[in-house]
This record gives structure tokens, C-alpha cells and sequence, in this order.
């Protein structure tokens, strides 16, 4: 029995930014992720010290000070436990991404599937921290969901 053809017409806009937006989250957590292991066996609050100076950041500034501070703590294992952590959530949605570029029924249960199991560590840590930023990542997030999920159910029908 043939396959059931796809339509191109019914959502391609939104699935399209929903794909970008994919590789655009994959491709800079690899740039971080990459980052982060180019900083192994370096002093990491040092070489951020350096990279502030080349475009003229005022180290002084009390945020790149706690920053800075902070980046004291990262050694060599936590390095490599965020390049992994990078790496693996760039391959997810790098693999989003390109399923959904290419219509694929499966990347839109995935994406479903991936992003709303993350939406509970997003809510807790917007109810402990409440952001601008926090907030909206959740709204795009669980937007993107629910779209997906009209989606489906429409193709289905």
C-alpha cells in the first residue's frame, strides 16, 4: 500500500520557523559546547577576564564581577560535563530541525515529546526565579507545542 503523501501547503510557514528556531537553538549550544572544551585545562574566569578586555567590558561592572566570580568555581570536569550536556541537547534539536524541514511526521512527535517533558524544569525554575526571559522561553515552548499538536491532529483527520 503506498505511503499517504504529506501535504506542503497546510502549516509549511510555521513548521519552517519552528525548524529554524531548532537549529538555531542546536547551533549555538554546539558553539557552547565546543566553547567549553576549548577551556579545558585554562583558567576559565581568566580567559572570559581576556575576552572582556579585547571588547572593552568594564570587569569592574558588579554583573561581569559576580560573573567572573563565579567562573571561579568551573574546573576541567565541569567543562566536559557541560560540552556533553551542550553536544547532546545540539543533537536533539539539530535532528528537530532537520525532520521537521523535511516534514517528517516522527520530528513533530519528537518535538512535541522533547519539549514538553523540559516544561516542568522551566516552570519550577520560573516559580523560584521569575524572569522576562524564563517566562517567555516557556510561552514560545509550550506555543510550539500546541501548534504542533493542532497539527498533528489535523493531518489526521
Amino acid at each position: 500500500m503506498p505511503a499517504k503523501k504529506r501535504s506542503h501547503s497546510h502549516g509549511d510557514g510555521a513548521l519552517l520557523v519552528i525548524a529554524v528556531f531548532k537549529f538555531l537553538k542546536g547551533a549555538v549550544l554546539l558553539a557552547l559546547a565546543f566553547g567549553a572544551l576549548s577551556l579545558l585545562h585554562k583558567d576559565v574566569a581568566l580567559e572570559v577576564e581576556h575576552w572582556l578586555d579585547q571588547l572593552r567590558i568594564d570587569p569592574d561592572n558588579k554583573f561581569i564581577a559576580a560573573l567572573l566570580s563565579k567562573l571561579q568555581l568551573v574546573h576541567t570536569k565541569e567543562l566536559k560535563e557541560i560540552s556533553a550536556l551542550g553536544a547532546g541537547y545540539a543533537t536533539l534539536f539539530l535532528i528537530e530541525g532537520t525532520g521537521l524541514l523535511f516534514r517528517k511526521r516522527w520530528a513533530e512527535w519528537l518535538t512535541i515529546v522533547a519539549t514538553s517533558s523540559l516544561m516542568p524544569f522551566e516552570a519550577y525554575e520560573l516559580v523560584e526565579k521569575f524572569t522576562a526571559v524564563r517566562l517567555l522561553a516557556l510561552l514560545i515552548n509550550a506555543a510550539v507545542v500546541l501548534y504542533l499538536i493542532y497539527l498533528v491532529r489535523q493531518k489526521e483527520k
